[in-house]
């Protein structure tokens, strides 16, 4: 029987390479894009379907899990990758408006619960499904009060908090589904060179996908609850 996946913002980037890692393992990966005409373009360089899904539309996300159920019937897989960051002139927190939280957030954290519930139904009725949110080293609490580790500089107040309350997000989840074989953990893809960050990363995309599709194909004895990257688990 195919095994089904779902990466939402898998028109490029991170989502793509997760897409294209998880199909060279015999996956079928839906590359699930907003745009439709770059969404239906990364689909034919992968030789995946496509289906058009905007995290931030309800309306979109409930009309892609009828396709899903339609063509596929259940889902194995759902990376939840799509996320933005909005860069500020001055990135001080008294200088960020709550605008630009609930902007990130529509997207970073929002969009994976509305995401995620409407896709529960098709996991639930995968032999043994699992769930991937795209986080950052940037969410975890304990680096960010490090003075002397690599995260004190970085303080972002909107990307970095929708980070920390997708891991709390994850972690419900898993709490949730602790007694069902579906698994959900939280990736790091450590600093990667994307549009996101204007390709100043130093890490490929494809690295970056390693831990996704590490988790995204975990076996029966692997972690729920977790939040990971290439080096194992991180503190929160």
């Amino acid at each position: 029987m195919t095994t089904t996946a779902l990466i939402t913002g898998a028109n490029k980037g991170i989502g793509f390479e997760i897409a294209r890692l998880l199909g060279e393992r015999g996956v079928t990966a839906i590359v699930g894009a907003r745009d439709e005409e770059r969404g239906k373009a990364a689909a034919e360089r992968l030789g995946q379907p496509y289906v058009r899904i905007d995290v931030t539309d309800a309306d979109s996300v409930q009309a892609a899990a009828k396709w899903i159920e339609q063509e596929y019937g259940k889902l194995d897989i759902l990376v939840n990758n799509a996320g933005i960051v909005i860069w500020q002139e001055d990135g001080r927190p008294s200088a960020t408006g709550a605008e630009t939280l609930r902007e990130v957030y529509e997207t970073n954290v929002f969009g994976v619960v509305t995401v995620t519930n409407a896709m529960l139904p098709l996991l639930r009725r995968a032999e043994a499904a699992r769930i991937v949110n795209m986080s950052s080293e940037l969410g975890s609490l304990s680096m960010a009060m490090d003075p002397d580790g690599p995260m004190w500089p970085h303080n972002y107040m909107h990307y970095n908090s929708s980070k920390s309350a997708l891991n709390m997000v994850t972690v419900s989840y898993a709490k949730e589904l602790w007694d069902t074989p579906i698994k959900v953990n939280a990736a790091n893809p450590g600093y990667c060179a994307t549009d996101l960050n204007g390709h100043s990363g130093h890490r490929t995309a494809e690295q970056g996908a390693a831990i996704a599709v590490q988790l995204a194909t975990l076996d029966a004895d692997g972690p729920t609850g977790a939040y990971m990257d290439d080096g194992g688990p991180l503190s929160w």
